[in-house]
């Protein structure tokens, strides 16, 4: 499989597994309509109207698109590391019980992570 050609800083966080300053990234505050997919893969991850202001500093989302996202328990045994299921790159955390939408649910997702697909 052919890969998107990856910055530094994205095969740091999306390879290395590490995570890009809060309210730092470039989605963090973004609201358009469209698809959020892999930065490495193009995979379609999220839908824009999951996304939501969480106040975290890192794009938050509360449904991933079916199939698109795996859950593994992550190095630090704390959290649920959340990665492209179709590359294995690193998107970022999952948190559960928050209460923050009705999903009870935040993809906490690096902006270095993923691209945006405007809707047509």
């Amino acid at each position: 499989m052919e890969f998107n050609k990856l910055s530094d800083e994205e095969i740091r966080v999306i390879e290395k597994k590490g995570t890009e300053r809060p309210f730092s990234g470039k989605f963090n505050d973004f609201y358009e309509k469209g698809i959020f997919t892999c930065r490495k893969c193009n995979t379609a991850l999220y839908k824009s109207d999951s996304k939501f202001s969480s106040g975290c500093g890192w794009p938050s989302f509360d449904d991933n698109l079916e199939g698109a996202v795996k859950r593994v328990p992550d190095a630090d045994g704390r959290r649920i590391e959340i990665v492209c299921n179709n590359c294995g790159g690193h998107l970022g955390h999952v948190f559960e019980g928050e209460g923050l939408t009705s999903k009870n649910t935040r993809h906490c997702v690096n902006s270095v992570s993923i691209d945006f697909e405007k809707e047509k």
